[in-house]
């Protein structure tokens, strides 16, 4: 694993600082590295949502229900 240095704002440490005192996370670290497997879960559905938008724009309509692209959206949350 690659250290890195960086730099957070006052109230932002400050967060942290709470998250890992009320015992949320053990290190700052771990804190941080949820946060960004949340963002890139959060990136994938992103994409697949736009993907799924430009594909029914190219195409003018889609043959699927409002509930198909639902359960497929809540599919991606739950990984």
């Amino acid at each position: 694993m690659s250290r890195q240095s960086i730099t957070f704002t006052k109230p932002n440490d400050e967060w942290l600082k709470t998250q890992v005192n009320n015992k949320e996370y053990s290190s700052k670290s771990e804190l941080v590295n949820d946060l960004i497997r949340q963002a890139r879960k959060q990136q994938i559905q992103i994409d697949w949502i736009r993907a799924k938008l430009e594909k029914a724009e190219n195409s003018g309509f889609t043959n699927d229900t409002k509930e198909s692209i639902l359960a497929q959206s809540k599919s991606l949350l739950n990984g």
